[in-house]
């Protein structure tokens, strides 16, 4: 006997659509015409006309010979531009490769090339790293520039098409592409190359549709909220904010640097509900000088995924009038997909528990089915004691399609039908998880993660140096910052400065360490340097 359930009626366009992020653009336009989607500075753009210029974008995409399955790579602020290329790329069926801007030329060079780029929308600020970057590349993407009148630094001139010319030649009323599959990509992120070269982590249409609605729910974001962009765009596609405003019609509201003055600014004037970072733009808030601190209107909603922050940090921001949530995720999970949900009692704990409970990453968001720690080895649970540490291992909707040319990378991370995350951590006896440790020795500091290997590779690289060990120090601003170990060669001498200034040359600004200490390395029986125990001497200097 067959499904009686079976209506006979086969999937068909009446009763089955792809699920993609971009139809919340058009449905907010079409409801909430006149809302205000967009404050960039005096700037105020509404749902209509944030609409009409995305699918601009889309048709002068086409007409420039941009189609299905194309990167358009973008180096960009948190400007209107950058909203508007996370619509009308995928709107011309194109891929979209957001670049992390404070990356050295080398490596915007190495991405463009690995991700085909076709077409590049570049800020004026950084016009002059794209074109060092393109110096170095195969591929000889078409370059369009972004002048946002906001930026008030120094430009060059250049041959290169305006982004406002270029979009506003496209169709207002262009008919955009749905995605043939709601599996095709959307976008091309790319992870830190804490081993090896930088992988291109694949998303997909039906993912960031989930996500971009888990965080409405997980964040508890109302229709009409308003949101501050605090977090860079280019990280995770801002954590699929930039299409989850429209599934609530909230009102974006841009910042073109994160600066106390303009974030206690927006927070008093623009009625900010939520916003999202690392611990330093919290340390960054309540340092600012009572000329600067503004009283908000309304309790804000802070969501940070870096570090755990400080049990005093917390509390100041707790008076200050922002709830803080933990979050935890990856560029391979489309950014957070883990939240630390608050349990009502626990507020009635002393501040140090409730500190305690705060470090921890959490439990799964919504739309992702799995989330585990388990023996990498024998892909079972660990024991949910809270000590037994395992890998933290992800299965769903809101985990990537793959990695980008690189199936073997892929195949590795898909082992045993879960994605491997190579962070390790427990799991509490109510559920909840929490790293202990990372793999590959990744540094965060102030949401950037750093890879321990990269410096020490640049630090062997000098005749002075005959061993170096890079591990994480605490860091009171950045959360962590890099403490390098070093051992001389013999009858060579070298001092801190020097090495700073070796590290300058080699590597972008934020992964130089912020101390170097001279001593004997401790290894184990078998020569393995014990990192664990500089981990340790670290911390403890950094109490002294």
């Amino acid at each position: 006997m067959g499904n009686p359930y079976n209506t006979g009626l086969d999937r068909n366009p009446a009763n089955y659509q792809t699920l993609t992020p971009l139809g919340f653009l058009e449905r907010a336009a079409l409801v909430f015409p006149e809302h205000t989607a967009i404050v960039h500075g005096a700037m105020r753009r509404s749902y209509a006309e944030f609409y009409t210029r995305s699918r601009q974008l889309g048709s002068s995409l086409v007409k420039h010979g941009i189609g299905r399955g194309d990167t358009v790579s973008v180096l960009l602020a948190n400007t209107p531009a950058m909203l508007e290329c996370h619509y009308g790329v995928p709107m011309c069926g194109a891929v979209l490769h957001a670049i992390n801007t404070r990356l050295d030329a080398a490596i915007i060079a190495f991405q463009l090339d690995h991700a085909l780029s076709r077409l590049v929308i570049v800020d004026s600020e950084f016009l002059p790293l794209l074109n060092e970057a393109l110096a170095l590349c195969d591929v000889s993407p078409t370059v369009i520039i972004y002048d946002d009148p906001e930026y008030v630094g120094p430009r060059i001139e250049a041959e290169a098409t305006d982004y406002e010319a270029f979009l506003t030649s496209g169709d207002p009323d262009f008919a955009w592409f749905m995605p043939e599959d709601e599996w095709d990509a959307i976008a091309i992120s790319y992870t830190s190359g804490t081993t090896g070269d930088p992988k291109g982590v694949v998303t997909h249409h039906r993912g960031a549709y989930l996500l971009a609605q888990g965080n409405a729910l997980t964040a508890s974001m109302a229709k009409h909220s308003v949101y501050l962009w605090t977090l860079p765009m280019f990280h995770c596609n801002g954590w699929c904010f930039p299409w989850t405003l429209s599934a609530i019609i909230g009102t974006h509201v841009c910042l073109r640097q994160v600066r106390a003055e303009p974030i206690w600014n927006a927070l008093a004037d623009e009625g900010v509900t939520h916003l999202c970072g690392a611990p330093i733009v919290m340390s960054l808030l309540i340092s600012a000088p009572a000329t600067v601190k503004r009283a908000v209107p309304n309790p804000v909603q802070f969501f940070t995924a870096a570090a755990p922050p400080p049990e005093k940090l917390l509390a100041d921001m707790k008076t200050a009038g922002f709830d803080v949530t933990h979050l935890y995720g990856l560029t391979e999970t489309y950014g957070p997909a883990v939240v630390n949900d608050w349990h009502e009692e626990w507020s009635a704990l002393p501040p140090v528990e409730q500190a305690r409970l705060k470090s921890r990453q959490g439990v799964r968001y919504l739309p992702l089915e799995g989330l585990d720690v388990l023996d990498p080895d024998t892909m079972q649970p660990v024991p949910r004691d809270g000590q037994t540490m395992g890998e933290v291992m992800f299965r769903g909707n809101v985990v990537m399609k793959g990695y980008f040319r690189n199936p073997s990378a892929t195949k590795e991370a898909f082992r045993g039908g879960w994605f491997h995350s190579g962070d390790l951590g427990v799991v509490h006896p109510d559920g909840y998880i929490q790293l202990k440790d990372r793999s590959k020795d990744i540094i965060i500091s102030g949401g950037e993660n750093i890879s321990s290997i990269e410096i020490e590779e640049v630090l062997y690289r000098h005749n002075a140096v005959s061993v170096a060990a890079v591990v994480a120090m605490p860091h009171e601003k950045w959360g962590e910052s890099p403490c390098a170990f070093i051992e001389l060669a013999e009858g060579e001498q070298v001092d801190a400065g020097a090495l700073r200034a070796w590290c300058r040359e080699h590597l972008a600004h934020y992964k130089i360490p912020g101390r170097f200490i001279f001593a004997t390395i401790p290894r184990t029986s078998t020569g393995k340097i014990q990192k664990f125990a500089l981990r340790e001497q670290a911390r403890e200097l950094e109490q002294m």
